[in-house]
């Protein structure tokens, strides 16, 4: 088992330790090595809380896995000697930030539990920020009265304390939440505000956290999971929506309380002009459908029209196939000018034409995929635009 200098001594950085074993990570990893120690300052992936990083003898230090057996593997990128002893330097800025964030995370699980009764039920330190998951939905009103109070308890700089028990001590404690672990259990106790059991890497006092901040929640399976950012992420955090925020009133010539209605303002005069142009999309397509019309051929029992339009998309393909197909007795081909072709087919309803079967016909002959219904189909088209013409010459008939 690996004497954990963690455990008591978070803001331990430099450490020496005895070499107990070394060996190849895998055949296929160049110079890198398991290295275990007699003792460690390394932080392991646990609860939530990801691994640190430094050095191992001059190594760099990519990974630290807990074992079940208590021994903790080192994941070195450099040979390093059984039996000697080696020096180890923790990435003291991951260290603390790791710190700042789970420390934070016990004020503001305890904040949660405290003003709404809601119970933690797992946490994530991510790369950027935090999620907690609590246990039922909670308000945007519960949410900021465990933000205000978990900022008290930091603002006042509360001691945090670590502590060893035996499971039957705990069983007898106040714990904010039942501990899953057996044998010795470590306790991280804020000053009359939280006590649990947990095995992370914690702030001396709850000034250190330096502020806890919300920045999101969502529901989830029946809860919330709450988004947070302590210490220097929530800087980081407030220097991004600082500069949104600047942008946006910059851009938008208004005051940053009266964005939100801005912006509700610009998306209604979006979609009446989205509408206004649909109308208009549709009149011309209906005038220059009437001159396809005519200028169509007679093919058997229906009149084909043929139609290249280069600069349409496929919005405007359909429009003009749909205005065209509108006419008694036309069948529309309508071929775009892009990669792959688009190609939409459309039918009156007087005529006796499967607009979906002849679409894969198409594709089949000239690559692509497509299909839709017998009034209406469309398709991407791998061949050429040529071919395609000349495809639905022959079979559009």
């Amino acid at each position: 088992m690996t004497h954990r200098l963690y455990y008591t001594d978070a803001l331990q950085t430099t450490f020496a330790a005895k070499v107990i074993s070394a060996s190849p990570l895998d055949a296929g990893a160049s110079n890198q090595n398991k290295v275990v120690l007699d003792a460690t300052a390394f932080y392991p992936t646990s609860g939530g809380q990801p691994f640190d990083t430094g050095s191992l003898g001059g190594h760099a230090v990519l990974d630290v896995v807990d074992g079940d057996d208590g021994v903790i593997t080192h994941v070195v990128a450099g040979p390093v000697e059984p039996g000697q002893t080696v020096t180890g330097m923790i990435d003291w800025a991951r260290r603390f930030d790791h710190m700042q964030q789970h420390t934070g995370q016990h004020i503001l699980s305890a904040a949660l539990e405290r003003t709404g009764g809601v119970r933690t039920e797992s946490f994530h330190l991510g790369s950027a920020s935090c999620t907690i998951d609590l246990a039922r939905e909670v308000t945007p009103a519960e949410i900021a009265a465990a933000e205000t109070l978990a900022c008290d308890v930091v603002f006042e700089d509360r001691p945090v304390r670590v502590r060893f028990v035996s499971e039957d001590e705990a069983a007898a404690l106040p714990l904010r939440k039942d501990a899953t672990r057996i044998g010795t259990l470590r306790l991280v106790e804020i000053d009359n505000f939280d006590l649990s059991a947990c095995g992370g890497t914690h702030t001396p006092t709850t000034g250190r956290v330096g502020v806890i901040a919300v920045s999101g929640w969502e529901r989830v399976k029946g809860g919330t999971r709450i988004e947070f950012v302590c210490g220097h992420r929530a800087v980081v955090s407030h220097r991004t929506l600082r500069n949104v925020v600047t942008g946006l009133v910059r851009q938008m010539t208004v005051a940053p309380a009266e964005i939100s209605a801005a912006i509700e303002r610009l998306q209604a005069d979006s979609r009446a002009n989205q509408k206004a142009i649909r109308q208009l999309r549709i009149a011309a397509a209906d005038h220059e459908a009437a001159q396809l019309v005519a200028a169509g051929e007679d093919v058997g029992p229906f009149r084909r029209v043929l139609v290249r339009n280069p600069s349409g998309d496929m919005d405007v393909l359909k429009t003009l196939a749909l205005a065209i197909a509108a006419h008694p007795g036309c069948v529309a081909v309508v071929i775009g000018d892009d990669t792959p072709v688009p190609v939409v087919v459309a039918r009156a309803t007087d005529v006796i034409f499967d607009a979906g079967a002849w679409v894969k016909q198409l594709t089949a002959a000239c690559g692509g995929r497509g299909g839709g219904r017998p009034e209406m189909a469309q398709g991407g088209v791998s061949g050429s635009v040529a071919e395609i013409v000349a495809f639905a010459a022959g079979s559009v008939q």
